[in-house]
């Protein structure tokens, strides 16, 4: 007589049984552990270009060198805490869009010893990070991006002087992919509106636009694909205390 296997139910107490039995025997000290960080690009746009927040390490490695906001990751936290953990320290910012970029795991990025970092980037209008700058103890940087389009490489640093900062472990690099993934998503994704406040103008649109991509965009045919898209709404108001002519203001729709 053939004998019937036992249903799944039956078998799964022995299982956890084996399974529990040989976490208990592991030895997570056979295999060497890499440290894990986060770092964050925190960027904004305004009349003088792309920029982005950066601190004076105060302490060796690189010690005197300009980093990104950053982190290691506890033992119990996710990722994207991690993230948010060094945004609202390092940065004095909550609830600003944040996304995971890339990471970053050259053998010898960091000289202390082996470093992972998970690399984000946050977008901000420029009036919030400058409230935010005097917590943060940081600058805000010119990005110099050295290439066109889509080419990426590293994106070096200067100050408000336009000389050339010294950047931390490979931060060039990742401004580099910050820079290089915000032009591959701004023409499919509304991606650009998180650097502008919550309402603006078509000018201020067509700015951050070509901030971004580093060069200029013809006015008429930029605002007609922008209204085309139907994310965008009038207010019914206009700019308010400008030499010029006001403009009308818009805003990003509900949806």
């Amino acid at each position: 007589m053939t004998r019937r296997p036992k249903p799944p139910s039956a078998r799964k107490p022995a299982l956890d049984r084996e399974e529990a039995a040989f976490l208990q025997r592991y030895d997570a000290s056979a295999f060497p552990h890499p440290s894990v960080a986060v770092d964050v690009a925190l960027l904004t746009a305004d009349e003088r270009g792309l920029r982005a927040l950066v601190l004076r390490r105060d302490d060796h490695p690189h010690r005197g060198r300009w980093a990104l906001p950053g982190t290691f990751v506890g033992m119990d936290e996710a990722l994207d805490t991690a993230a948010m953990r060094a945004l609202d320290q390092k940065g004095g910012l909550r609830g600003v869009f944040l996304e995971q970029l890339y990471t970053f795991g050259a053998p010898r990025r960091d000289p202390r010893t082996r470093v992972i970092t998970v690399a984000y980037y946050a977008l901000v209008d420029a009036a919030t990070l400058d409230a935010a700058l005097p917590a943060s103890g940081g600058i805000l940087a010119y990005l110099d991006v050295p290439w066109e389009g889509e080419t990426g490489g590293p994106v070096s640093a200067s100050g408000a002087d336009r000389k050339n900062l010294r950047l931390a472990f490979d931060h060039q690099h990742i401004l580099g992919a910050v820079v290089k993934r915000l032009r591959g998503k701004l023409d499919y994704s509304p991606i650009g509106y998180e650097l502008l406040p919550e309402r603006f103008t078509l000018r201020d649109l067509q700015r951050v636009h070509e901030t971004i991509l580093g060069r200029p965009l013809n006015k008429d045919s930029f605002r007609r694909r922008m209204l085309a898209t139907g994310e965008l709404e009038s207010t019914g108001e206009r700019e308010q205390d400008v030499r010029y002519r006001p403009a009308e203001l818009y805003r990003v729709k509900n949806v």
